[in-house]
């Protein structure tokens, strides 16, 4: 299973319900459904680059081609605007993680490695991975950002994968461990890929090891999924 969560699909949350296709309306009304997103991707990308605090409005909008009245129109304060791309990368997909949780009916296994794929494909690979980095280095400087990210990100992952722990215990798959240790120990390593990734990896320093994330992933399901396996357990101690 390569992913659990399905692609995403980019869509403006004010966009009517029903609309004519693209093609039949005017470019300029094409152009300005698209325009949030074009704000968002351009204050991801700065954001990533530079960092929270040396962003500013103007080089947002002068990225998305807008002028930086039109940016404020969206989302009136720099603060709403790293909000909003929090919560459109890495909020979203989580969402969408418990709502395959609840769902799924095939193996505990199956599911956490579908999630954990689904996380590189969706994040780990993405321009989004940098948001860690980014919380990690200036969350002191800004506690009211770090609170929403609390609340918005780690707190609901981490019930996401408590929850498919959990469930695969309750299934008698799974050992009888903490369902919140073992949710820590399932995602530390994807945090630790993303910052590497926009930092020492992002720097080509010589002497720092290279990682293959897809390797590293799967040797990360092999260890902690067979870890975490009752029957595994079983036969390590000879008695199954």
């Amino acid at each position: 299973m390569s992913a659990v969560l399905p692609s995403p699909a980019r869509r403006h949350p004010a966009a009517p319900r029903a609309r004519p296709p693209a093609r039949t309306r005017p470019a300029r009304q094409r152009r300005k459904e698209a325009r949030p997103q074009e704000l968002l991707d351009a204050a991801l990308a700065l954001f990533v680059e530079k960092g929270y605090a040396a962003t500013r409005a103007d080089e947002v909008a002068r990225r998305a081609g807008v002028a930086k009245g039109t940016l404020y129109l969206y989302y009136p304060s720099k603060d709403e605007l790293f909000k909003a791309v929090v919560r459109g990368t890495l909020a979203s997909l989580i969402a969408q993680g418990q709502e395959v949780v609840a769902q799924y009916r095939g193996s505990t296994s199956e599911l956490i490695a579908g999630l954990l794929n689904a996380w590189w494909e969706r994040v780990g690979s993405t321009p989004a991975a940098g948001i860690h980095k980014i919380m990690l280095a200036e969350a002191r400087n800004f506690p009211e950002l770090a609170q929403f990210y609390a609340d918005e990100v780690i707190t609901p992952a981490h019930r996401l994968f408590s929850t498919a722990v959990q469930r695969g215990i309750e299934r008698g798959e799974f050992r009888a461990l903490p369902p919140q240790v073992a949710a820590q120990a399932l995602m530390a390593p994807l945090i630790f890929m993303a910052l590497h990734r926009h930092s020492l990896g992002a720097c080509r320093v010589h002497g720092a090891a290279a990682i293959e994330p897809r390797a590293l992933l799967q040797t990360h399901l092999e260890l902690v999924l067979h870890g975490l396996e009752l029957h595994a357990a079983a036969r390590r101690r000879g008695v199954a």
